[in-house]
């Protein structure tokens, strides 16, 4: 991995004060981030803590600046073939462009600062927000804000601050998120108060409207769970954070999304998460689910254009309108 990412993220340049010098370098700031510790990175390689650090920092920074590049929406005039093809989906969700979600990562912050850090289990984590493609891919990233934030505020903040660079859709689009969100604006959210994960529509039976939708909702949307899980996975310090400058470890996460992205560009990277079970299984349907294999989006059609918002609709409107076509759908 070293020597690929020396050639893609241009770490191989020589500067008095850039990017290692000497492969061995990038190597142990990979490890790091894969889960080594700085003392055994120093044993290994042969380098001082203050070289490892040094490297480190540098290289963190370059692969962070790579964000731009490698976390990017998709094509949001497109219909994923993961809803196109599948019966359960199309043409109720055509106008979904990805899932939204907030995940907590690990943070190592002492002294008084430790309390703004601490989530509901007690832990100092950081809330990091990001939205997901169908590919299960990361096409945005918000990173920095303490464990005891809500997840409405953190995406609030995405939302509202332009700098922030959220990729808005354009009109009859949407994103899917959990009901700890508000069903507005572009944001489709179950209806609350309702049944909606896998298990529990096994058990009743999913034969109410509102128990169908959020079904069928939360099937789609566990694409960022299954996301967050290999992500996580496969970089271990986001489960347990080294003691770095609070700067330093905001950016871990995104800089570990930006090599997660960019490893999914390999398709034998993509076929291994699945067969070494990185990636959570979907729960099965009972429901019919033809799907076929052509890997392309496609072009949303006229035919089709009545499932995306309407300029004068706004979302518990369309929610309850996609609830009644699944409803009708289902029982013809």
């Amino acid at each position: 991995m070293a020597s690929v990412m020396t050639e893609i993220f241009g770490l191989g340049e020589h500067h008095v004060d850039g990017p290692p010098k000497d492969p061995y370098d990038l190597s142990a700031c990979v490890a790091i981030v894969r889960g080594m510790a700085n003392r055994d990175a120093q044993e290994t390689w042969q380098r001082s803590g203050s070289t490892i650090s040094k490297y480190f920092g540098i290289v963190l920074e370059a692969i962070f600046n790579m964000s731009g590049e490698y976390i990017r929406p998709p094509d949001m005039n497109n219909v994923h073939h993961t809803i196109r093809y599948s019966n359960r989906f199309f043409p109720y969700f055509q106008g979904c462009v990805g899932a939204i979600d907030g995940t907590h990562v690990s943070a190592c912050v002492g002294g008084a600062r430790a309390d703004k850090f601490r989530g509901r289990k007690g832990d100092t984590t950081w809330n990091v927000m990001a939205a997901c493609d169908f590919d299960l891919k990361f096409t945005y990233m918000l990173s920095g804000w303490e464990g005891s934030a809500h997840d409405a505020r953190v995406l609030e903040h995405a939302i509202s601050e332009p700098q922030n660079g959220f990729p808005f859709p354009p009109p009859g689009k949407y994103y899917l998120l959990d009901s700890g969100y508000a069903n507005r604006g572009c944001f489709l959210a179950p209806y609350r108060g309702t049944n909606y994960h896998l298990r529990d529509r096994r058990r009743l039976g999913g034969d109410r409207k509102k128990e169908q939708f959020n079904y069928r909702h939360a099937s789609l949307r566990n694409a960022i769970e299954r996301t967050f899980g290999i992500w996580k996975r496969r970089f271990p310090i986001l489960r347990s954070m080294h003691q770095f400058p609070l700067d330093k470890q905001a950016m871990i996460p995104v800089a570990c999304a930006v090599l997660h992205n960019f490893i999914r560009m390999d398709p034998a990277s993509v076929a291994q998460d699945h067969v070494s079970g990185d990636e959570d299984d979907d729960d099965a349907s009972s429901e019919d689910d033809s799907v076929d294999a052509d890997p392309d989006g496609v072009d949303v059609g006229e035919s089709s254009s009545h499932l995306n918002i309407p300029q004068d609709m706004d979302m518990g409107a369309f929610r309850d309108y996609v609830t009644n076509c699944i409803h009708e759908g289902s029982s013809g």
